[in-house]
């Protein structure tokens, strides 16, 4: 197996030890220790790859969003881009559930900002309106996890819209 295999694998098994893990109990609770037990993956491997627990959680979840972004449309409405992103939410909802459940939603924040184009080194007009549309979203999302996720994709795209009924994405 080459070194890209390797630590494609370990990656792997990490995430999914931490994942189960979470299932038990809080993050702080997780020792790297435990971690690398549950993995059946040695302490070098896990430093290898990763900073801290959470690193682990912003891979994954950078994962999740790279592989929606490679099937999702270019440059949507908004309404149409709150649809999206919510359905994306929804086909994952056991993870998002977990990661609300731990108190864990501040992980999506960058990956938000950076798929809204958030760059605080753009001029002035630029990086305020990413920024605001960015944190907008992110507070959007957060409020859907703390709300239990009642409300569907076409409800969320329905509510951006201002519409009483939803009546699905804007085409």
């Amino acid at each position: 197996m080459s070194n890209e295999g390797r630590n494609a694998y370990v990656v792997e098994q990490l995430t999914g030890a931490l994942l189960a893990l979470l299932e038990e109990k809080p993050l702080a609770e997780i020792s790297i220790s435990q971690l690398c037990e549950k993995a059946g993956v040695g302490r070098t491997s896990f430093y290898r790859n990763f900073q801290e627990k959470e690193d682990i959680l912003r891979s994954y979840i950078k994962k999740l969003f790279d592989d929606w972004a490679q099937g999702a449309e270019q440059n949507p409405p908004l309404d149409r881009l709150i649809f999206i992103l919510f359905s994306h939410f929804e086909a994952h909802r056991d993870f998002y559930t977990l990661l609300s459940k731990q108190g864990l939603v501040p992980l999506l924040k960058d990956v938000i900002l950076s798929n809204c184009g958030f760059q605080p080194e753009l001029e002035a007009k630029a990086a305020y309106a990413s920024a605001f549309a960015a944190y907008s979203l992110y507070g959007w999302v957060e409020v859907w996890f703390l709300r239990g996720m009642k409300e569907s994709a076409a409800e969320m795209a329905a509510l951006f819209r201002g519409t009483e009924t939803p009546g699905g994405p804007a085409s």
